[in-house]
Parts: C-alpha cells; structure tokens; sequence
C-alpha cells in the first residue's frame, strides 16, 4: 500500500526546528502541493537549498517542521496568494502545484506518500489559524504536533477521520460498490466513519446495513492504513452475510452494489489503496500480494 516504503525510513514525530542547508521545503499553496516533473515523468518533491538560492529566500519563511524521510527534515511554507504561487512556479523550472490524487501514482512511492501526508498536515494548518472555543490566534506548541490558544488554553491536534473498509462475503462470492457521485469509478467495498461511541466492529455492521440491507456476522480485522486522501485511518475488516443474501441498495449512497463470484472479479493489484488490497485478497487468496 502506498504507506509500504520499506527500506525508506520514516519519523512523523514533531519536533521544533528550523530549516537547514540541506532541507527539503514544502510549498503549499490551498490544498496544492508544489512538485517538480522531470523528464523521465517521475514526480519529485521540489527540494530548496535552504538558505543558497536567494531568489527563494524570501518565501522560506515561519517554515513549520512536517516529518523527514532517510533522515531528511521536510518543512512545511504557505503560499497565500495566487501571483506569489506563480511568482514561485516561474523560478522553479519545471515546477507546477498539483492537488491531492496526483500522488496516488506519484514516483518514487516514498515521495509520494511524503507529499499525500504533507497534504494532510498541511489542510490541517491551513484551517486551524484561530481557536474554535474564544477565536484568539493559535500557536504550535514547542513539545508535540499540537496547536494551543494562549488566551483560553484550549489544544488543537491534527484530525485523523477513523473509518472502516469492508469486504462482506457469501461463499465464493464478494460483495462489490461503487459511490455515487465520486470521481472514482472503480469497483469499491462497503465503507463509512465510526460514529462517537461507536466500536469499529459496531460500524462495519452499521454501515452494511444501511448501505446494502445485508446482516453480517464473523467480522474479523484485517489491516489499517492511514489514508491522507481523506484525512482518514482506515481499518479494513472481511465478515459474512448472515441470512438473507439479497441486496437492497441505498441509492442515496451507492450507484452499485452486487455480488460479484471470485472468478469473475476483475482487479490487479496496484499498491495503493487498503481497498484494492481486500480485494486482491479475496480474489487470489494470501501470500499472492508481494
């Protein structure tokens, strides 16, 4: 999955610090990334020698630490205004802002999966400038990835949507969707938020039921994977349909839903999403995914 970049090492952990000479910085500007596409078509993140080029001094400032990836610190600078943002394309050759799904496919992987979670951190900064509880400014908190309000002591942590992936079988048969309205069109699972004081258990079968009409037992953990495309954690669980197999659809939310046999599944497995993982799973069956 695209979190997989074994042997990239990888430290989300805050830490308070300011760029150095071999930085990568990270420019942001809404909910756009700043990369640079060479001619090969493999995406990099734009790395600045930060302070050397002084054409782009000038932008590399209130930089915020993000993570590093092999011991490189990445930080984190807003571009607030669009001839700025580009002002910053034009000294960049071959530079251009691009927007969340871009890095499902972005090479190398562990480049992608730095930019896609830089994203994440970066829409949480971008819309948590002032407090929800007195509207007083925020500040980053000097000891973890927090934001505090001096005046009402209130803290603010980045949000992480939890939710749940299901793959709800009947024999040799596994029940297949697809969202309505959603710019993806391949063939998906059931999913859905945990609700406040909800189990992820308690959700898997909520949200079968209220998507498909189907009750489900045997529910059993597979996997999770953090998935930054929707600032989400997402915890993949396989059950089966307990009685009646038949299908009622909630057209409010699924344009598909249908039992589809193992055989006649048509899926390869691409490295990206816990989703397509379950069904390679339940297609080819474990120990096939590597």
């Amino acid at each position: 999955m695209i979190q997989d970049i074994f042997p990239h090492k990888w430290d989300i952990a805050y830490y308070p610090k300011e760029p150095k000479a071999d930085s990568f910085i990270l420019f942001f500007y809404q909910d756009q990334l700043l990369v640079i596409k060479e001619a090969a078509e493999e995406q990099h993140l734009p790395k600045i020698i930060y302070p050397v080029y002084a054409k782009v001094k000038h932008w590399v400032r209130n930089a915020t630490y993000l993570f590093s990836l092999d011991e490189k610190e990445m930080f984190r600078v807003e571009i607030l205004d669009e001839s700025t943002k580009q002002e910053l394309e034009g000294s960049i050759a071959g530079s251009c802002f691009e927007e969340r799904r871009f890095f499902r496919t972005a090479a190398p992987k562990e480049y992608g999966f730095a930019g896609i979670t830089g994203l994440h951190l970066n829409g949480w900064y971008r819309k948590n400038k002032f407090c929800g509880a007195c509207g007083k400014p925020l500040e980053n908190d000097q000891k973890e990835r927090m934001l505090y309000c001096p005046a009402c002591k209130n803290m603010v942590f980045p949000r992480i949507n939890p939710a749940v992936i299901v793959g709800v079988t009947d024999g040799s048969r596994l029940l297949l969707t697809k969202y309505r309205g959603r710019d993806y069109k391949n063939y998906a699972l059931v999913a859905g938020f945990t609700e406040i004081g909800e189990s992820f258990e308690e959700t898997v079968a909520r949200e079968v039921l209220e998507e498909t009409g189907l009750t489900v037992k045997n529910i059993r953990y597979y996997k999770s994977q953090p998935w930054a495309f929707a600032d989400d954690i997402l915890a993949g669980y396989f059950c089966e349909v307990e009685g009646n197999a038949e299908i009622t659809m909630d057209p409010g939310e699924l344009s598909v839903a249908e039992w589809v046999e193992r055989e006649d599944i048509e899926v390869e497995y691409d490295d990206t999403s816990l989703t397509n993982e379950m069904i390679c799973y339940f297609k080819y069956g474990k120990g096939t995914l590597r």
